[in-house]
């Protein structure tokens, strides 16, 4: 029995492993042909994946992370944020459309120097700081600036949909933003979870007002036990009636599947229809 025992916690240790979580989600790129790249905001650094083949992009479509593995269990926070499972990766490479790059949240995947800043705050209760989402407007500015694009696509999951939203309540050249289990509401959130209140951060549905021109579209699994549709519709409540966002629940989908292996499906038919 104790041999079985260690056996399982090394085998634990080597799937909560930094390293091996990085190594996974950069093959899973290079393996697509996409290639890494690193962006300074002179607060973070974030990681970033991008096609090598992508030059221009009319509308560039920005794929943002979700909160990764910010905790070990529910009292223990993580030495490092870095997905284990990089669902936003996964589905920017799935992207149908081939004008898509992905964005990290800070302090995932960056090591050594490139680690600035990274305290545990910005994965915990200070994940959506005003410093976290200024740091990522500004690596999508040089993304955008990087591709020679005119207007940009959000695409945030979980906790990346939050950071979305509160980019785009920021910007003027938002063609659309898209969310996939989002965490749009984290007062509402925390409060229906029983969980501590994200003290050090920004809630995206106080954003509201300055979304009202942005097209929208969020979806929900409906059997998501995680972030399920009345976090969405928390959100959408704030907007006028008649003009609150689409949301698009999804019945057998929940937090992690199947959104991946659906996803040039929902992308072909209804990215150009959002309203």
């Amino acid at each position: 029995m104790l041999i079985i025992l260690v056996i399982c916690l090394i085998s634990a240790c080597a799937l909560n492993s930094p390293e091996l979580r990085r190594e996974q989600s950069t093959k899973l790129a290079i393996d697509a042909g996409w290639q890494s790249v690193t962006l300074n905001t002179g607060s973070f650094y974030l990681a970033a994946f991008v096609p090598p083949t992508l030059q221009h992009a009319e509308t560039l479509t920005i794929y943002i992370e979700g909160d990764g593995m910010a905790w070990v269990d529910r009292s223990t926070p993580s030495f490092d944020p870095t997905p284990r499972d990089p669902l936003a990766l996964k589905l920017a490479l799935s992207d149908p459309i081939k004008n898509a790059v992905y964005l990290a949240r800070p302090c995932q995947y960056v090591i050594g120097a490139d680690q600035q800043n990274c305290g545990q705050k910005y994965w915990t209760d200070s994940r959506f700081a005003p410093e976290v989402i200024a740091a990522s407007n500004q690596a999508i500015s040089q993304l955008k600036s990087r591709y020679q694009a005119k207007h940009i696509r959000l695409v945030g999951y979980s906790g990346g949909a939050a950071v979305a939203t509160l980019v785009a309540a920021q910007r003027d050249d938002i063609e659309m933003l898209v969310t996939v289990a989002g965490n749009l509401d984290t007062a509402f959130w925390t409060e229906a979870n029983h969980l501590s209140p994200l003290t050090g951060s920004l809630n995206p549905a106080d954003a509201w007002q300055s979304l009202q021109v942005i097209k929208q579209r969020h979806y929900v699994g409906g059997q998501d036990k995680v972030i399920g549709v009345s976090v969405a519709r928390s959100y959408t409540d704030r907007f006028d009636s008649g003009h609150q966002p689409p949301i698009t629940v999804i019945a057998d989908f929940d937090h992690h599947c199947c959104w991946v292996d659906r996803w040039p499906q929902i992308v072909k038919s209804n990215f150009s229809d959002a309203h």
